[in-house]
């Protein structure tokens, strides 16, 4: 375990099936799984391919006299270092080949980049790729446990599989029952917003909740919440 010492960073574990495991101060717990050189490359290859179909119908729009070649020659420069530090920075970290591959850049401590992060990284492509062959980027990434690229490791950024969330369970449905007693305007809220917010919140809790509100329904539990369900169906009608 390598254990970061500053209260801004998180613990680090690295766990044996290849998850990074990272616990922010804040205590929660986040899985990465690091991506090899395999799908970053066809993530790479996919932008280029969007990027050369672009400046191709940039190019045929533009073609003439000098000054639109001289537009071009800026678009191609803006398109092609801008392009993958917008979207990493305003899309969760993906660029479109990313987005394909399942595949999202992020800070090594987990938390989304920034445009420095971003921008770094990227303009480290061009060292990545020296001597030859992206010949840099690939021993780094194959000496690094986190498979880094020489960009990655200067600019403190990971590349990972993004996890797909879980499906979310279905809205329980309850026949809707009357209240026993008059409960405030307040009361009433917290009522329905409970089950507007039931997906989220873990059973054992949902039952905790069940059984606090006993003078209410006169039951604990499981019971109690299923009672609680029909009554914020009530009040929705």
């Amino acid at each position: 375990m390598d254990t970061i010492p500053s209260h801004e960073h998180p613990t680090r574990t690295a766990l044996i099936d290849g998850r990074l495991s990272l616990t922010t101060p804040e205590g929660t717990r986040l899985l990465l799984t690091p991506a090899g050189p395999a799908p970053r490359a066809w993530a790479w290859a996919l932008d280029v391919a969007l990027w050369l179909t672009f400046m191709g119908l940039a190019s045929w729009l533009l073609s003439g006299p000098r000054m639109a070649q001289g537009v071009l020659a800026v678009l191609a420069f803006v398109s092609y270092w801008g392009y993958p530090v917008i979207c990493e920075v305003h899309f969760q970290g993906q660029t479109v080949g990313k987005r394909a591959l399942g595949l999202q850049v992020r800070r090594d401590n987990g938390l989304p980049v920034g445009w420095r992060e971003s921008a770094l990284r990227n303009l480290l492509l061009v060292a990545d790729f020296l001597p030859l062959a992206y010949a840099t980027g690939l021993a780094c990434m194959l000496y690094d446990r986190q498979f880094r690229r020489l960009g990655d490791i200067v600019a403190g950024t990971l590349v990972v599989y993004r996890d797909r969330p879980p499906p979310r369970p279905a809205v329980r449905e309850a026949a809707p029952l009357p209240l026993p007693f008059p409960l405030t305007s307040a009361q009433q809220r917290a009522l329905a917003d409970l089950f507007d917010r039931e997906q989220g919140l873990p059973p054992a809790r949902l039952e905790e909740l069940g059984s606090i509100a006993e003078p209410l329904t006169g039951l604990t539990g499981a019971a109690s919440l299923d009672r609680l369900r029909s009554y914020a169906a009530g009040l929705k009608q």
